[in-house]
């Protein structure tokens, strides 16, 4: 018997506990069976440091794809080229508003307990986001978001950058084995800020990044590919648009476009959000059922607690599979 099931088998026996228990072993089943699996990652997971368990896992081919936030896609590589500047701040539940504002004026961008740094991070990151968005237009060429971060890794002087070993990093791991990545509401985040401000200067064009509904369409192109006839699991790691983006891709391939797909093969989220009236993150996974992303034998696990301590220990587990 392995550390992490003796580990679960001995401690983890109910509640939320039980189910994470029973959440990771509905994941292994998928993988025994052939099944693709989705991650999808909200709130702050990069800057949580997820990498350290996900890279791992993406290695190993224990997930298929990724749908994730622009700014957990942009975090991940700030992490693994300025970590050293980073600042973490453990009583961040005391700051005041004038602590916060010498913090803004010291160039950090506070997460929590973590501070990101300006110039050391987004402001490198950006000439070499720049200089692949440059060739780009003058190749008249178009490329997803997460395509121009994977142009950036293979840059011949990138590694240079690196503060972090890069097996830490998930989205060096996924670039290495070019992994699909969907980024819904890309537009959301520092890097796309950075990108809007050379549109509006007129040093770049909008059309040079592919957007959103151009990823709804390589997903309902991938989608089918990959579930052959048994489906796609969906792990999901908080909420917001990460989860809500992707699961939409079955019923819109059933209902919208009127074709037939199975349904999502099995579903776990992992959320810190209450079951709540109207909150689609606080939403159970039964109401998936009535609009067509789950079915009723579809294994559903929902585990209300922190994903920054559930997410590595179901992680651990997997890999032991």
């Amino acid at each position: 018997m392995s550390d992490m099931k003796t580990f679960f088998k001995t401690h983890y026996r109910h509640f939320n506990a039980a189910s994470l228990v029973d959440a990771a072993k509905g994941y292994c089943d998928q993988i025994e069976k052939g099944n693709k699996m989705l991650i999808s990652l909200a709130g702050a997971m990069s800057t949580a440091e997820l990498g350290v368990s996900l890279a791992e896992m993406i290695r190993q081919e224990k997930v298929h794809i990724i749908s994730c936030t622009g700014a957990n896609l942009e975090e991940d590589i700030m992490n693994l080229i300025a970590y050293t500047h980073y600042k973490r701040i453990p009583n961040y539940r005391d700051l005041s508003p004038d602590d916060e504002q010498k913090l803004l004026e010291e160039g950090f961008n506070r997460v929590t307990d973590t501070c990101i740094p300006e110039e050391t991070a987004f402001r490198k990151l950006q000439i070499y986001l720049f200089r692949v968005w440059q060739r780009a237009e003058s190749e008249g060429k178009r490329y997803f978001p997460h395509e121009f971060l994977y142009q950036v890794i293979a840059e011949p002087d990138f590694a240079k950058e690196f503060e972090i070993d890069p097996k830490d990093s998930w989205v060096y791991a996924a670039a290495k084995k070019n992994l699909p990545i969907i980024v819904p509401g890309w537009e959301d985040s520092t890097t796309a800020n950075i990108f809007t401000s050379y549109c509006i200067s007129g040093e770049l064009s909008s059309q040079t990044v592919k957007n959103g509904i151009e990823y709804m369409m390589y997903l309902a192109k991938w989608y089918p590919e990959a579930a052959k006839d048994q489906g796609v699991g969906f792990f999901q790691i908080g909420g917001g648009i990460a989860g809500d983006f992707p699961i939409c891709v079955v019923p819109m391939i059933n209902q919208d476009m009127e074709d037939s797909v199975p349904l999502w093969s099995y579903f776990c989220q992992i959320s810190d959000s209450t079951t709540s009236y109207g909150s689609y993150s606080g939403a159970i996974p039964n109401e998936k059922i009535t609009w067509g992303k789950l079915g009723v034998n579809t294994p559903r696990f929902l585990i209300e607690s922190d994903a920054t301590i559930v997410a590595p220990l179901i992680f651990s587990y997997i890999l032991e599979n």
